[in-house]
Protein backbone atom coordinates (compact mmCIF):
# COMPACT_ATOMS: atom_id res chain seq x y z
CA UNK A 1 0.00 0.00 0.00
CA UNK A 2 1.21 3.51 -0.86
CA UNK A 3 0.59 6.09 1.85
CA UNK A 4 0.94 9.75 0.90
CA UNK A 5 1.22 12.34 3.66
CA UNK A 6 0.57 15.97 2.82
CA UNK A 7 -0.04 18.76 5.27
CA UNK A 8 -2.54 17.46 7.81
CA UNK A 9 -3.92 14.60 5.76
CA UNK A 10 -2.88 11.12 4.70
CA UNK A 11 -4.27 9.12 1.81
CA UNK A 12 -3.58 5.62 0.60
CA UNK A 13 -3.81 3.69 -2.61
CA UNK A 14 -3.26 0.03 -3.44
CA UNK A 15 -0.09 -0.87 -5.27
CA UNK A 16 -0.55 -4.21 -6.95
CA UNK A 17 2.45 -6.53 -7.02
CA UNK A 18 2.77 -9.07 -9.82
CA UNK A 19 3.28 -12.58 -8.44
CA UNK A 20 6.48 -12.78 -10.50
CA UNK A 21 7.88 -9.90 -8.45
CA UNK A 22 6.89 -11.51 -5.15
CA UNK A 23 8.42 -14.82 -6.17
CA UNK A 24 11.54 -13.16 -7.59
CA UNK A 25 12.20 -10.93 -4.55
CA UNK A 26 10.37 -12.85 -1.77
CA UNK A 27 9.75 -9.94 0.62
CA UNK A 28 11.77 -8.06 3.24
CA UNK A 29 15.00 -6.61 1.88
CA UNK A 30 14.51 -8.10 -1.58
CA UNK A 31 11.05 -6.68 -2.17
CA UNK A 32 12.07 -3.41 -0.52
CA UNK A 33 14.92 -3.06 -3.01
CA UNK A 34 12.56 -3.58 -5.94
CA UNK A 35 10.11 -1.03 -4.52
CA UNK A 36 12.86 1.58 -4.13
CA UNK A 37 13.82 1.09 -7.79
CA UNK A 38 10.22 1.76 -8.78
CA UNK A 39 9.18 4.45 -6.32
CA UNK A 40 12.27 6.50 -5.45
CA UNK A 41 12.96 9.25 -8.00
CA UNK A 42 16.50 8.99 -9.34
CA UNK A 43 18.82 11.26 -7.39
CA UNK A 44 16.23 12.06 -4.72
CA UNK A 45 17.47 13.64 -1.49
CA UNK A 46 16.96 10.99 1.22
CA UNK A 47 15.33 13.61 3.46
CA UNK A 48 13.03 15.04 0.77
CA UNK A 49 9.26 14.53 1.10
CA UNK A 50 9.15 12.47 -2.09
CA UNK A 51 11.78 9.98 -0.82
CA UNK A 52 9.90 6.76 0.00
CA UNK A 53 10.20 4.97 3.34
CA UNK A 54 9.13 1.33 3.03
CA UNK A 55 8.12 -1.03 5.83
CA UNK A 56 8.30 -4.45 4.18
CA UNK A 57 7.08 -7.80 5.49
CA UNK A 58 7.37 -11.29 4.03
CA UNK A 59 5.34 -14.40 3.42
CA UNK A 60 6.66 -16.04 6.61
CA UNK A 61 5.56 -13.24 8.96
CA UNK A 62 2.57 -14.32 11.04
CA UNK A 63 3.28 -18.03 10.64
CA UNK A 64 4.41 -20.19 13.60
CA UNK A 65 7.92 -20.54 12.16
CA UNK A 66 10.40 -19.45 14.81
CA UNK A 67 12.18 -16.09 14.32
CA UNK A 68 9.82 -15.09 11.48
CA UNK A 69 8.30 -12.04 13.25
CA UNK A 70 10.61 -9.65 11.43
CA UNK A 71 10.27 -6.76 9.03
CA UNK A 72 12.60 -4.64 6.92
CA UNK A 73 12.67 -0.87 6.68
CA UNK A 74 14.12 0.19 3.32
CA UNK A 75 14.96 3.65 2.00
CA UNK A 76 17.72 5.75 0.53
CA UNK A 77 20.07 6.35 3.45
CA UNK A 78 20.56 9.88 4.84
CA UNK A 79 23.99 8.69 6.00
CA UNK A 80 25.32 7.08 2.82
CA UNK A 81 23.10 8.43 0.03
CA UNK A 82 22.69 4.83 -1.13
CA UNK A 83 20.22 2.01 -0.60
CA UNK A 84 19.87 0.97 3.02
CA UNK A 85 17.75 -1.52 4.88
CA UNK A 86 17.38 -2.33 8.53
CA UNK A 87 15.75 -5.44 9.99
CA UNK A 88 14.03 -5.78 13.32
CA UNK A 89 11.88 -8.24 15.23
CA UNK A 90 8.75 -7.32 17.17
CA UNK A 91 5.00 -7.54 17.38
CA UNK A 92 4.96 -4.57 14.99
CA UNK A 93 6.03 -6.98 12.24
CA UNK A 94 3.08 -9.29 12.85
CA UNK A 95 0.51 -6.52 13.16
CA UNK A 96 1.94 -4.79 10.09
CA UNK A 97 1.62 -7.94 8.00
CA UNK A 98 -1.91 -8.45 9.32
CA UNK A 99 -2.97 -5.10 7.91
CA UNK A 100 -3.20 -7.22 4.77
CA UNK A 101 -0.26 -5.69 2.92
CA UNK A 102 3.16 -6.98 1.90
CA UNK A 103 4.60 -3.49 2.31
CA UNK A 104 3.65 -0.04 3.55
CA UNK A 105 5.40 2.73 1.61
CA UNK A 106 5.22 6.25 3.04
CA UNK A 107 5.86 9.43 1.06
CA UNK A 108 5.36 13.14 1.75
CA UNK A 109 5.60 15.32 4.83
CA UNK A 110 3.19 16.38 7.55
CA UNK A 111 2.82 20.04 8.49
CA UNK A 112 3.49 19.31 12.15
CA UNK A 113 4.78 16.42 14.22
CA UNK A 114 2.21 13.66 13.80
CA UNK A 115 1.49 9.97 14.10
CA UNK A 116 0.35 7.86 11.18
CA UNK A 117 -2.26 5.16 11.84
CA UNK A 118 -2.74 2.28 9.39
CA UNK A 119 -5.74 0.03 9.96
CA UNK A 120 -6.23 -2.38 7.08
CA UNK A 121 -7.00 -0.22 4.04
CA UNK A 122 -7.64 2.89 6.13
CA UNK A 123 -5.05 5.47 7.10
CA UNK A 124 -5.19 8.70 9.05
CA UNK A 125 -2.76 11.31 10.26
CA UNK A 126 -3.11 12.70 13.77
CA UNK A 127 -1.17 15.73 15.04
CA UNK A 128 0.94 14.79 18.07
CA UNK A 129 3.01 17.82 19.12
CA UNK A 130 2.96 16.52 22.69
CA UNK A 131 5.31 13.70 21.63
CA UNK A 132 8.11 16.07 20.63
CA UNK A 133 11.38 15.28 22.35
CA UNK A 134 10.19 12.01 23.84
CA UNK A 135 12.22 8.84 23.60
CA UNK A 136 10.82 6.21 21.23
CA UNK A 137 9.70 4.10 24.18
CA UNK A 138 7.91 7.07 25.76
CA UNK A 139 6.29 7.96 22.45
CA UNK A 140 5.17 4.37 21.97
CA UNK A 141 3.54 4.30 25.41
CA UNK A 142 1.89 7.66 24.92
CA UNK A 143 0.55 6.76 21.48
CA UNK A 144 -0.92 3.48 22.63
CA UNK A 145 -2.47 5.20 25.67
CA UNK A 146 -4.11 7.71 23.35
CA UNK A 147 -5.24 5.36 20.58
CA UNK A 148 -5.58 1.98 22.32
CA UNK A 149 -3.52 -1.04 23.34
CA UNK A 150 -4.42 -2.97 20.20
CA UNK A 151 -2.13 -0.76 18.09
CA UNK A 152 1.52 -1.68 17.54
CA UNK A 153 3.95 1.20 17.23
CA UNK A 154 7.27 2.06 15.57
CA UNK A 155 8.63 5.42 16.71
CA UNK A 156 11.66 7.68 16.57
CA UNK A 157 13.52 9.38 19.40
CA UNK A 158 14.76 12.98 19.66
CA UNK A 159 17.63 12.27 17.25
CA UNK A 160 15.21 11.26 14.50
CA UNK A 161 13.26 14.48 14.95
CA UNK A 162 16.52 16.43 14.67
CA UNK A 163 17.58 14.49 11.55
CA UNK A 164 20.73 12.95 12.98
CA UNK A 165 21.93 10.95 9.99
CA UNK A 166 22.17 7.67 11.91
CA UNK A 167 18.92 7.90 13.86
CA UNK A 168 16.97 4.69 14.42
CA UNK A 169 13.34 3.53 14.31
CA UNK A 170 12.35 1.67 17.49
CA UNK A 171 9.53 -0.63 18.57
CA UNK A 172 9.04 -2.93 21.55
CA UNK A 173 12.51 -1.92 22.76
CA UNK A 174 14.18 -3.04 19.54
CA UNK A 175 15.61 -1.00 16.74
CA UNK A 176 15.83 -0.81 12.97
CA UNK A 177 19.23 0.64 13.53
CA UNK A 178 21.59 1.25 10.66
CA UNK A 179 21.66 3.86 7.92
CA UNK A 180 19.61 6.67 9.50
CA UNK A 181 16.07 5.55 8.74
CA UNK A 182 14.88 7.39 11.84
CA UNK A 183 15.98 10.62 10.15
CA UNK A 184 14.00 9.65 7.04
CA UNK A 185 10.91 9.26 9.20
CA UNK A 186 11.69 12.47 11.08
CA UNK A 187 11.99 14.38 7.82
CA UNK A 188 8.39 13.38 7.13
CA UNK A 189 7.41 14.88 10.50
CA UNK A 190 6.13 11.47 11.62
CA UNK A 191 6.97 10.60 15.20
CA UNK A 192 5.33 7.17 15.12
CA UNK A 193 3.65 4.71 12.77
CA UNK A 194 0.85 2.68 14.35
CA UNK A 195 -0.53 -0.48 12.75
CA UNK A 196 -3.49 -2.64 13.71
CA UNK A 197 -4.23 -6.18 12.56
CA UNK A 198 -7.21 -6.42 10.22
CA UNK A 199 -6.94 -9.91 8.72
CA UNK A 200 -5.31 -13.30 9.18
CA UNK A 201 -2.36 -15.00 7.55
CA UNK A 202 -3.21 -17.92 5.30
CA UNK A 203 -0.73 -20.52 4.11
CA UNK A 204 -0.78 -23.05 1.29
CA UNK A 205 -0.17 -26.12 3.46
CA UNK A 206 -1.27 -25.55 7.06
CA UNK A 207 -0.37 -29.06 8.35
CA UNK A 208 2.98 -28.87 6.58
CA UNK A 209 3.76 -25.46 8.07
CA UNK A 210 2.86 -26.64 11.56
CA UNK A 211 5.08 -29.71 11.20
CA UNK A 212 7.94 -27.59 9.86
CA UNK A 213 7.49 -25.12 12.71
CA UNK A 214 7.73 -27.89 15.31
CA UNK A 215 10.87 -29.26 13.65
CA UNK A 216 12.50 -25.85 13.35
CA UNK A 217 11.69 -25.02 16.96
CA UNK A 218 13.27 -28.30 18.10
CA UNK A 219 16.42 -27.61 16.10
CA UNK A 220 16.58 -24.04 17.41
CA UNK A 221 17.38 -25.48 20.85
CA UNK A 222 20.42 -27.34 19.52
CA UNK A 223 24.17 -26.65 19.58
CA UNK A 224 24.07 -24.22 16.64
CA UNK A 225 22.33 -21.63 18.81
CA UNK A 226 23.76 -22.55 22.23
CA UNK A 227 26.14 -19.56 22.31
CA UNK A 228 23.30 -17.12 21.81
CA UNK A 229 21.10 -18.73 24.46
CA UNK A 230 23.82 -19.06 27.08
CA UNK A 231 25.74 -15.78 26.78
CA UNK A 232 24.26 -13.86 23.86
CA UNK A 233 26.24 -12.15 21.11
CA UNK A 234 28.50 -10.59 23.74
CA UNK A 235 30.21 -13.99 23.91
CA UNK A 236 32.14 -12.85 20.82
CA UNK A 237 34.08 -10.20 22.70
CA UNK A 238 36.69 -12.35 24.44
CA UNK A 239 36.94 -14.69 21.46
CA UNK A 240 37.62 -11.82 19.07
CA UNK A 241 40.10 -10.29 21.48
CA UNK A 242 42.00 -13.60 21.63
CA UNK A 243 42.43 -13.75 17.85
CA UNK A 244 43.29 -10.05 17.40
CA UNK A 245 40.14 -8.99 15.66
CA UNK A 246 38.54 -6.72 18.29
CA UNK A 247 38.77 -3.16 16.91
CA UNK A 248 40.20 -0.88 19.58
CA UNK A 249 40.70 2.90 19.82
CA UNK A 250 39.44 3.65 16.35
CA UNK A 251 41.09 0.61 14.74
CA UNK A 252 44.59 1.50 15.89
CA UNK A 253 44.78 -1.90 17.63
CA UNK A 254 42.97 -5.24 17.45
CA UNK A 255 43.11 -6.24 21.11
CA UNK A 256 41.81 -4.40 24.16
CA UNK A 257 43.33 -4.74 27.59
CA UNK A 258 39.97 -3.98 29.21
CA UNK A 259 38.10 -6.73 27.34
CA UNK A 260 37.75 -9.09 30.35
CA UNK A 261 35.81 -6.44 32.28
CA UNK A 262 33.27 -6.19 29.45
CA UNK A 263 33.11 -9.89 28.62
CA UNK A 264 29.85 -11.83 28.71
CA UNK A 265 31.42 -14.44 30.96
CA UNK A 266 32.22 -11.82 33.61
CA UNK A 267 28.97 -9.91 33.28
CA UNK A 268 26.83 -13.04 33.25
CA UNK A 269 28.29 -14.09 36.58
CA UNK A 270 28.12 -10.69 38.27
CA UNK A 271 25.38 -8.75 36.50
CA UNK A 272 23.11 -11.13 34.59
CA UNK A 273 19.49 -10.68 35.61
CA UNK A 274 17.31 -12.00 32.77
CA UNK A 275 17.12 -13.50 29.31
CA UNK A 276 14.49 -12.51 26.79
CA UNK A 277 13.31 -13.35 23.28
CA UNK A 278 12.04 -11.45 20.29
CA UNK A 279 8.45 -12.05 19.23
CA UNK A 280 7.88 -15.58 17.88
CA UNK A 281 11.45 -16.65 18.72
CA UNK A 282 12.54 -19.76 20.58
CA UNK A 283 16.27 -18.90 20.76
CA UNK A 284 16.24 -16.19 23.41
CA UNK A 285 19.54 -14.43 22.65
CA UNK A 286 18.73 -11.23 24.53
CA UNK A 287 20.68 -10.95 27.76
CA UNK A 288 19.87 -8.25 30.30
CA UNK A 289 22.31 -7.00 32.92
CA UNK A 290 21.93 -4.95 36.08
CA UNK A 291 23.31 -1.41 36.13
CA UNK A 292 25.12 0.27 38.97
CA UNK A 293 22.66 2.38 40.92
CA UNK A 294 19.64 0.41 39.72
CA UNK A 295 17.95 -0.49 36.48
CA UNK A 296 19.01 -2.87 33.77
CA UNK A 297 20.22 -2.78 30.18
CA UNK A 298 20.12 -5.16 27.22
CA UNK A 299 23.66 -5.57 25.89
CA UNK A 300 24.96 -7.11 22.67
CA UNK A 301 28.40 -7.44 21.14
CA UNK A 302 28.07 -4.58 18.67
CA UNK A 303 27.01 -1.90 21.15
CA UNK A 304 29.65 -3.02 23.68
CA UNK A 305 32.37 -3.04 21.00
CA UNK A 306 31.40 0.37 19.60
CA UNK A 307 30.98 2.15 22.93
CA UNK A 308 33.69 0.18 24.74
CA UNK A 309 36.92 -0.95 23.04
CA UNK A 310 36.47 1.27 19.99
CA UNK A 311 36.40 4.32 22.28
CA UNK A 312 38.87 2.82 24.77
CA UNK A 313 36.24 2.59 27.55
CA UNK A 314 36.51 -0.46 29.81
CA UNK A 315 34.14 0.35 32.70
CA UNK A 316 30.99 -1.72 32.09
CA UNK A 317 28.77 0.83 33.87
CA UNK A 318 29.99 3.57 31.55
CA UNK A 319 29.37 1.37 28.51
CA UNK A 320 25.93 0.40 29.83
CA UNK A 321 25.08 4.06 30.36
CA UNK A 322 26.24 4.99 26.87
CA UNK A 323 24.19 2.19 25.32
CA UNK A 324 21.12 3.31 27.26
CA UNK A 325 21.69 6.89 26.11
CA UNK A 326 21.78 5.75 22.49
CA UNK A 327 18.45 3.97 23.01
CA UNK A 328 16.94 7.09 24.60
CA UNK A 329 18.13 9.39 21.86
CA UNK A 330 17.36 6.88 19.11
CA UNK A 331 20.77 6.58 17.46
CA UNK A 332 22.71 3.66 16.02
CA UNK A 333 25.34 2.52 18.50
CA UNK A 334 27.83 1.43 15.81
CA UNK A 335 27.77 4.72 13.92
CA UNK A 336 27.73 6.71 17.16
CA UNK A 337 30.73 4.84 18.57
CA UNK A 338 32.62 4.93 15.29
CA UNK A 339 32.07 8.65 14.77
CA UNK A 340 33.04 9.50 18.35
CA UNK A 341 36.15 7.28 18.18
CA UNK A 342 37.18 9.12 15.01
CA UNK A 343 36.66 12.44 16.82
CA UNK A 344 38.75 11.22 19.77
CA UNK A 345 41.62 10.49 17.41
CA UNK A 346 41.17 13.89 15.78
CA UNK A 347 41.57 15.47 19.22
CA UNK A 348 44.74 13.44 19.82
CA UNK A 349 46.12 14.68 16.51
CA UNK A 350 45.21 18.30 17.22
CA UNK A 351 42.58 18.44 14.47
CA UNK A 352 39.67 19.16 16.82
CA UNK A 353 39.83 21.58 19.74
CA UNK A 354 37.83 19.51 22.23
CA UNK A 355 40.45 18.55 24.84
CA UNK A 356 37.88 16.81 27.07
CA UNK A 357 37.10 14.21 24.36
CA UNK A 358 39.67 11.49 25.06
CA UNK A 359 39.88 7.75 24.56
CA UNK A 360 38.95 5.85 27.70
CA UNK A 361 36.81 8.60 29.25
CA UNK A 362 33.28 7.29 29.75
CA UNK A 363 31.91 10.64 30.89
CA UNK A 364 33.27 12.24 27.70
CA UNK A 365 31.55 9.53 25.68
CA UNK A 366 28.21 10.39 27.30
CA UNK A 367 28.79 14.09 26.78
CA UNK A 368 29.47 13.53 23.08
CA UNK A 369 26.34 11.38 22.70
CA UNK A 370 24.23 14.13 24.26
CA UNK A 371 25.75 16.69 21.91
CA UNK A 372 24.92 14.47 18.93
CA UNK A 373 21.35 13.85 20.07
CA UNK A 374 20.75 17.58 20.56
CA UNK A 375 22.75 18.54 17.45
CA UNK A 376 24.49 21.08 19.65
CA UNK A 377 26.29 23.82 17.70
CA UNK A 378 29.85 22.86 16.95
CA UNK A 379 30.79 19.31 17.87
CA UNK A 380 27.24 17.92 18.10
CA UNK A 381 26.28 19.24 14.69
CA UNK A 382 29.53 17.91 13.21
CA UNK A 383 29.27 14.40 14.65
CA UNK A 384 25.55 14.10 13.82
CA UNK A 385 26.66 13.88 10.18
CA UNK A 386 28.64 10.65 10.65
CA UNK A 387 32.38 10.15 10.30
CA UNK A 388 32.63 10.50 6.51
CA UNK A 389 30.87 13.86 6.31
CA UNK A 390 32.62 15.04 9.47
CA UNK A 391 36.01 14.15 7.98
CA UNK A 392 35.09 16.17 4.91
CA UNK A 393 34.65 19.19 7.18
CA UNK A 394 37.76 18.66 9.32
CA UNK A 395 40.03 17.66 6.43
CA UNK A 396 43.78 17.20 7.06
CA UNK A 397 43.64 13.57 5.93
CA UNK A 398 41.15 12.60 8.63
CA UNK A 399 39.13 10.64 6.07
CA UNK A 400 41.98 8.10 6.05
CA UNK A 401 41.11 6.98 9.56
CA UNK A 402 37.36 7.58 9.47
CA UNK A 403 36.04 4.04 10.18
CA UNK A 404 33.49 3.82 7.38
CA UNK A 405 32.69 2.30 4.01
CA UNK A 406 30.37 4.25 1.73
CA UNK A 407 29.61 6.42 4.74
CA UNK A 408 28.45 3.63 7.07
CA UNK A 409 30.65 3.05 10.11
CA UNK A 410 32.42 -0.30 10.46
CA UNK A 411 31.10 -3.01 12.78
CA UNK A 412 33.24 -4.90 15.31
CA UNK A 413 35.41 -6.96 12.95
CA UNK A 414 39.01 -6.05 12.16
CA UNK A 415 39.37 -6.31 8.34
CA UNK A 416 43.14 -6.77 8.35
CA UNK A 417 42.90 -9.95 10.40
CA UNK A 418 39.65 -11.15 8.74
CA UNK A 419 40.31 -10.77 5.05
CA UNK A 420 37.22 -12.52 3.71
CA UNK A 421 35.31 -10.05 5.84
CA UNK A 422 37.43 -7.23 4.41
CA UNK A 423 36.06 -8.05 0.97
CA UNK A 424 32.51 -8.39 2.27
CA UNK A 425 32.68 -4.98 3.93
CA UNK A 426 34.18 -3.30 0.86
CA UNK A 427 31.66 -4.47 -1.72
CA UNK A 428 28.48 -4.55 0.36
CA UNK A 429 25.70 -2.35 -0.99
CA UNK A 430 24.76 -1.03 2.46
CA UNK A 431 28.35 -0.10 3.30
CA UNK A 432 30.41 -1.48 6.19
CA UNK A 433 28.01 -4.14 7.29
CA UNK A 434 28.29 -7.53 9.01
CA UNK A 435 24.67 -8.62 8.61
CA UNK A 436 24.40 -8.48 4.82
CA UNK A 437 27.73 -10.26 4.38
CA UNK A 438 28.61 -12.77 7.09
CA UNK A 439 32.02 -13.34 5.51
CA UNK A 440 33.68 -13.41 8.93
CA UNK A 441 32.25 -16.94 9.32
CA UNK A 442 34.65 -18.19 6.66
CA UNK A 443 37.57 -16.41 8.31
CA UNK A 444 36.81 -17.93 11.70
CA UNK A 445 36.00 -21.40 10.38
CA UNK A 446 39.66 -22.46 10.29
CA UNK A 447 39.27 -23.56 6.67
CA UNK A 448 40.89 -20.43 5.21
CA UNK A 449 43.95 -18.44 6.15
CA UNK A 450 42.23 -15.33 7.46
CA UNK A 451 45.39 -13.24 6.98
CA UNK A 452 45.89 -14.06 3.29
CA UNK A 453 42.86 -13.17 1.21
CA UNK A 454 42.57 -14.81 -2.22
CA UNK A 455 40.21 -16.57 -4.60
CA UNK A 456 38.85 -18.96 -1.98
CA UNK A 457 37.96 -15.95 0.17
CA UNK A 458 36.07 -14.44 -2.77
CA UNK A 459 33.95 -17.58 -3.18
CA UNK A 460 33.21 -17.63 0.54
CA UNK A 461 32.20 -13.96 0.55
CA UNK A 462 29.82 -14.49 -2.37
CA UNK A 463 28.24 -17.51 -0.70
CA UNK A 464 27.63 -15.76 2.62
CA UNK A 465 26.22 -12.70 0.84
CA UNK A 466 23.82 -14.92 -1.13
CA UNK A 467 22.64 -16.66 2.02
CA UNK A 468 22.09 -13.35 3.77
CA UNK A 469 20.09 -12.02 0.82
CA UNK A 470 17.63 -14.91 1.09
CA UNK A 471 17.37 -14.90 4.89
CA UNK A 472 16.81 -11.13 4.91
CA UNK A 473 14.05 -11.44 2.34
CA UNK A 474 12.21 -14.49 3.70
CA UNK A 475 12.74 -13.13 6.62
CA UNK A 476 14.43 -15.41 9.20
CA UNK A 477 16.87 -14.48 11.95
CA UNK A 478 20.56 -15.00 11.12
CA UNK A 479 21.09 -16.71 14.47
CA UNK A 480 19.07 -19.60 13.07
CA UNK A 481 21.38 -20.09 10.09
CA UNK A 482 23.46 -22.81 11.72
CA UNK A 483 20.54 -25.21 12.11
CA UNK A 484 20.15 -25.66 8.33
CA UNK A 485 22.30 -28.44 6.89
CA UNK A 486 21.26 -27.73 3.27
CA UNK A 487 20.10 -24.11 3.54
CA UNK A 488 18.78 -23.29 0.06
CA UNK A 489 16.91 -26.59 -0.21
CA UNK A 490 15.40 -26.24 3.25
CA UNK A 491 14.47 -22.59 2.72
CA UNK A 492 12.81 -23.43 -0.59
CA UNK A 493 10.71 -26.06 1.17
CA UNK A 494 9.61 -23.61 3.88
CA UNK A 495 8.61 -21.06 1.26
CA UNK A 496 6.74 -23.69 -0.74
CA UNK A 497 4.73 -24.76 2.31
CA UNK A 498 3.70 -21.17 3.02
CA UNK A 499 3.19 -19.81 -0.51
CA UNK A 500 2.45 -22.85 -2.64
CA UNK A 501 5.27 -21.92 -5.03
CA UNK A 502 7.18 -24.97 -6.24
CA UNK A 503 10.62 -23.64 -5.49
CA UNK A 504 13.92 -25.49 -5.44
CA UNK A 505 17.44 -24.63 -4.33
CA UNK A 506 18.53 -23.65 -7.85
CA UNK A 507 15.79 -21.05 -8.18
CA UNK A 508 16.44 -19.71 -4.70
CA UNK A 509 20.14 -19.28 -5.41
CA UNK A 510 19.26 -17.26 -8.50
CA UNK A 511 16.88 -15.21 -6.37
CA UNK A 512 19.77 -14.39 -4.05
CA UNK A 513 21.93 -13.27 -6.97
CA UNK A 514 19.07 -11.17 -8.33
CA UNK A 515 18.61 -9.36 -5.02
CA UNK A 516 22.33 -8.63 -4.71
CA UNK A 517 22.46 -7.34 -8.29
CA UNK A 518 19.37 -5.20 -7.76
CA UNK A 519 20.94 -3.53 -4.73
CA UNK A 520 24.07 -2.72 -6.70
CA UNK A 521 22.03 -1.48 -9.67
CA UNK A 522 20.16 0.95 -7.42
CA UNK A 523 23.40 2.31 -5.98
CA UNK A 524 24.91 2.73 -9.44
CA UNK A 525 21.78 4.64 -10.46
CA UNK A 526 22.39 6.94 -7.50
CA UNK A 527 25.99 7.63 -8.48
CA UNK A 528 28.02 4.90 -6.78
CA UNK A 529 31.14 3.72 -8.61
CA UNK A 530 33.79 1.05 -8.22
CA UNK A 531 35.83 3.59 -6.25
CA UNK A 532 33.30 3.24 -3.42
CA UNK A 533 34.14 -0.46 -3.06
CA UNK A 534 37.09 0.00 -0.74
CA UNK A 535 38.15 0.31 2.89
CA UNK A 536 39.65 3.21 4.85
CA UNK A 537 43.29 3.94 4.00
CA UNK A 538 44.32 2.85 7.50
CA UNK A 539 43.18 -0.72 6.75
CA UNK A 540 45.15 -0.80 3.51
CA UNK A 541 48.33 0.99 4.52
CA UNK A 542 48.98 0.16 8.18
CA UNK A 543 49.63 -3.49 9.09
CA UNK A 544 48.85 -4.95 12.49
CA UNK A 545 51.45 -6.84 14.50
CA UNK A 546 49.65 -9.75 16.17
CA UNK A 547 50.54 -11.42 19.46
CA UNK A 548 51.05 -14.66 17.51
CA UNK A 549 54.01 -13.05 15.78
CA UNK A 550 52.24 -12.87 12.43
CA UNK A 551 51.63 -9.63 10.60
CA UNK A 552 48.14 -8.73 9.40
CA UNK A 553 48.62 -6.72 6.21
CA UNK A 554 45.76 -6.36 3.74
CA UNK A 555 47.12 -3.88 1.21
CA UNK A 556 45.33 -2.10 -1.62
CA UNK A 557 46.58 -4.53 -4.29
CA UNK A 558 45.27 -7.60 -2.48
CA UNK A 559 41.89 -6.00 -1.85
CA UNK A 560 41.62 -4.85 -5.48
CA UNK A 561 42.44 -8.37 -6.65
CA UNK A 562 39.70 -9.85 -4.48
CA UNK A 563 37.24 -7.19 -5.63
CA UNK A 564 38.02 -8.03 -9.27
CA UNK A 565 37.31 -11.68 -8.47
CA UNK A 566 34.06 -10.69 -6.80
CA UNK A 567 32.97 -8.66 -9.83
CA UNK A 568 33.66 -11.63 -12.09
CA UNK A 569 31.77 -14.03 -9.82
CA UNK A 570 28.80 -11.66 -9.77
CA UNK A 571 28.77 -11.18 -13.55
CA UNK A 572 29.63 -7.48 -13.24
CA UNK A 573 31.87 -5.55 -15.61
CA UNK A 574 35.35 -4.36 -14.63
CA UNK A 575 33.83 -1.23 -13.08
CA UNK A 576 31.49 -3.26 -10.92
CA UNK A 577 28.41 -2.33 -12.94
CA UNK A 578 25.37 -4.52 -13.54
CA UNK A 579 25.35 -4.72 -17.35
CA UNK A 580 23.76 -8.08 -18.04
CA UNK A 581 20.46 -9.68 -17.06
CA UNK A 582 18.77 -6.34 -16.37
CA UNK A 583 15.49 -7.82 -17.62
CA UNK A 584 15.85 -10.46 -14.90
CA UNK A 585 15.54 -7.72 -12.28
CA UNK A 586 11.90 -7.18 -13.38
CA UNK A 587 12.17 -3.44 -12.86
CA UNK A 588 9.46 -2.85 -15.45
CA UNK A 589 7.08 -5.50 -14.09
Amino acid sequence: MLVDVAGREASCAPYELDERVLRSYLGGVGLGTWLLHRLAPAGVDPLAPEAPLAFVFSSLVGTPLTTSAKFAVVAKSPLTGLLTDALASSQFAIAGKLTGHDALVIRGRADELSVLLIDGDRVRLEPAPELAGLTAAEAESAARARFGRHWRTAAIGPAGERLVRYATISHDGRHAGRGGLGATMGAKNIKAVLVRAATKVSVADQPGVLAAARDLRRRSFGPATAKYRELGTLANLLAFNAVSTLPTRNFTAATFEGAPQLAAEELHELRGVARNSCASCSIGCEHIYSRKGGGSQRMEYENVFALGPLCGVSDPDEVFAASARCDELGIDTISAGGTIAWAMECVERGLLDEPWLRFGDGSALLRALDAIGKRSPGLGELLAQGSRRAAGVVGHGSIDFAPQVKGLELPGYEPRSLQTMALGLAVNARGADHNRSGAYEADLSGELDRLAGGSAHVAAAVETEDRAAVMDSMILCKFLRGVFEDPFTEWARLLALVTGWQLDATELRETARRIVRAKRAFNMREGATAADDTLPARMLETPLELSSGRRAALGADRLRSMIAGYYAARGLDEEGRVTADLDDLLLDA
